[in-house]
């Protein structure tokens, strides 16, 4: 008996038992579907989250001095405009920026509200990418000049204007009068883990300097060139710092890379405990597959006696059981690899246009290949045991 006749016995024995073979073949549906929906929502969730991260600023590098709960830091510690001038010499640096933060009062309907007034110097925008929701960013007159001019958050224009349109508007914190030239808000939520909060309004750093009378940057902001490069840049920027002030002062050069890092790593476990999920439904679905096909073996007793009878080989037999437990498995696999890309696909249409959903290649096949191995690993057992039935005990069976 060849090949195609093996196959022919296999197909006719499957067609014979529809309800079985589809009951059989159902968890291999389920676990094959499972792997593709899995690794397609771990490259999702890890592409989403780390657009997230990456959108706070790009390959940045940002520095703070570390204070002292006892004790105030001396002027010399804290960093200034010439430190800006300094980073913007350091190699694969592309943008330098710094930030000064005050506290400032408006009143509203009456009430003073707080308000948390940040100065910004040249590059700020380059490097955190604010959205202009109204108006426009500050110019290279507004920072010469030292304007009086400011952006505000949209929390705080929906606050102090209501529906009102703000731009162009008189907004007066402290001893001050600012316009309003623009709201913003961050590309994503940083939760009051910058320097932006709710009620933030930013003004040009010439200003704040010239209202408070001091130079002092609170936060120095670095882009590097590359992703690549963003370690030497800090490393060089700490130098850097290290070199223009007293030894004794302390700064925290923070980056991304750590916060890109654990999230990629805690996507990475996630991925893989979720499919150690699917492997197990694989695995059940095996343990299904060598179940009922040793009682199909029990049933065909009498079936595979008669084949031996008239002269087939105990591979032939081996074979067409091999192949049944295949098509079983394969069969599965192709309609929950099916089921696996047709979720995303009918997903897509509900997400938001910039989060795509992608379907791996690599999970298509593996899910494949996991299937049939676990069809044919787990049908070896019963079509071992048919093929070594002996042919008068077989015909004796009843």
């Amino acid at each position: 008996m060849d090949i195609k006749e093996t196959i022919a016995v296999a197909i006719d024995a499957l067609r014979a038992n529809k309800l079985r073979a589809m009951l059989t073949s159902l968890g291999v549906i389920i676990g094959s579907a499972s792997v593709v929906l899995v690794v397609t929502v771990a490259l999702t969730s890890r592409k989403f989250v780390l657009s997230q991260i990456e959108a706070t600023g790009a390959n940045l590098v940002w520095v703070e001095l570390v204070q002292r709960p006892d004790k105030a830091p001396p002027r010399s510690y804290e960093m200034t405009v010439d430190d800006i001038e300094a980073a913007k010499s350091i190699l694969h640096v592309v943008a330098v920026a710094g930030t000064s933060e005050h506290p400032m009062t408006t009143t509203v309907d009456g009430v003073d509200r707080a308000v948390n007034l940040v100065g910004v110097t040249d590059g700020y925008q380059t490097i955190r990418r604010l959205l202009i929701v109204r108006g426009r960013y500050f110019d290279a007159g507004d920072m010469e000049m030292r304007s009086k001019v400011c952006l505000i958050t949209t929390q705080l224009a929906e606050r102090i204007f209501a529906q009102e349109n703000p731009v162009g508007r008189p907004i007066r914190m402290g001893e001050l009068t600012f316009t309003v030239i623009g709201v913003f808000r961050e590309r994503v939520e940083t939760f009051g883990l910058s320097e932006i909060q709710e009620n933030s309004a930013l003004i040009p750093f010439t200003l704040m300097k010239y209202y408070t009378g001091n130079e002092v940057v609170g936060s120095l902001d670095v882009q590097a060139d590359s992703e690549e490069n963003v370690p030497s840049v800090a490393r060089q920027l700490g130098l850097l710092l290290q070199s223009r002030h007293p030894v004794e002062a302390e700064y925290k050069v923070q980056t991304l890379t750590a916060i890109l890092g654990a999230a990629r790593n805690i996507s990475l476990a996630l991925t893989l405990v979720l499919i150690i999920i699917a492997a197990i439904a694989l695995l059940i679905s095996g343990i299904g597959i060598m179940n009922i096909m040793l009682v199909t073996v029990t049933e065909r007793t009498r079936e595979i006696g008669i084949r031996k009878a008239i002269g087939a080989a105990r591979r032939e037999i081996l074979y067409q059981f091999l192949v049944e437990s295949f098509f079983i498995s394969g069969g599965g696999a192709v309609i929950g690899i099916l089921l696996g890309i047709a979720v995303p696909v009918a997903v897509q249409y509900f997400l938001p246009g910039n989060l795509r959903v992608p379907v791996s290649p690599l999970s298509v096949v593996i899910a494949f290949v996991v299937s049939c191995s676990t069809g044919l690993f787990f049908g070896y057992l019963p079509a071992n045991q048919a093929a070594s039935l002996q042919p008068v005990e077989s015909l004796r069976y009843e």
